[in-house]
């Protein structure tokens, strides 16, 4: 990875990276812990998507006809346009002429990252349609947590939610505290606004405040997906588990001149 592609913020003992390729959040440092999976095999190319950290989906979450899987956010160049203070900067995603051919609407996407205080992260998007027609979309934060044992990690804040899982199947969830012991795709629809992890690095908590991100989505490809991934190390899978906040059971509708407003607040407790 190349430092000339990267923005740090700081704030006391913690700090965060920024990758200008696909604005992704590559490193979340809390007192010197990193709490933010990125895979061993990952590849920093500036061409295909970061697997892991915070990668961000738009305009499309999931295979897309128009265009790649995830949409074109995530593989495209971000602009900084600074730093509010050391701890807080804001990044820019323009349409291109190449995004246009496959999504023709306008828009001004920018990303806030604020580092709060020494222990939390602020992140907001921010999208705004500069055309004259509405259009939809749909937006995830695909956040990979680290994890010392994927099996001993648990997600809060999930019971009674309605899921899709991505292989067909529906259902409700059932417990107080969700555990993962193989593979997992499940998108949970409507879900509460704060979930709270356990078992995250270094045995960590780490609570996640949602403010219009109404769906949840919970992935790790266990051990035969991840060896059928070239980007993702063979032995990787136990140490991570994405819980991810985002807009995506149903399409956003953004009319001309108008803004949409989603952002989580995470904490290590």
């Amino acid at each position: 990875m190349d430092i000339a592609d990267t923005i740090v913020l700081l704030n006391d003992e913690s700090s965060v990276t920024i990758h200008l390729h696909g604005g992704t959040i590559v490193s979340w440092r809390v007192k010197g812990e990193e709490m933010l999976f990125v895979s061993s095999a990952a590849v920093f190319d500036n061409k295909k998507a970061i697997r892991g950290g915070i990668p961000l989906v738009f305009p499309n979450f999931g295979p897309w006809p128009l265009g790649p899987q995830h949409g074109f956010a995530r593989i495209s160049r971000f602009t900084f346009v600074g730093k509010e203070g050391d701890a807080s900067g804001i990044f820019t995603l323009a349409p291109t002429e190449k995004s246009l051919e496959m999504w023709p609407f306008p828009f001004d996407f920018r990303f806030h990252v604020t580092l709060v205080d020494p222990t939390s992260l602020e992140l907001k998007i921010e999208i705004k349609n500069t055309g004259d027609k509405s259009f939809d979309f749909t937006t995830l934060l695909h956040t990979y947590f680290r994890t010392p044992n994927v099996e001993n990690m648990t997600v809060e804040g999930l019971k009674g939610s309605r899921y899709e899982e991505r292989v067909g199947g529906t259902g409700v969830e059932e417990s107080d505290q969700l555990t993962v012991s193989g593979f997992i795709d499940r998108t949970y629809i409507e879900t509460g606004d704060v979930h709270t992890m356990t078992g995250a690095a270094c045995g960590a908590t780490i609570s996640m405040k949602k403010v219009n991100l109404p769906d949840t989505v919970v992935w790790n490809p266990w051990k035969e997906k991840a060896a059928a991934m070239s980007d993702f190390g063979n032995n990787d899978y136990p140490l991570m588990l994405c819980v991810e906040a985002g807009y995506v059971s149903k399409p956003f509708s953004l009319g001309p001149s108008s803004v949409y407003e989603g952002s989580v607040l995470m904490r290590v407790e």
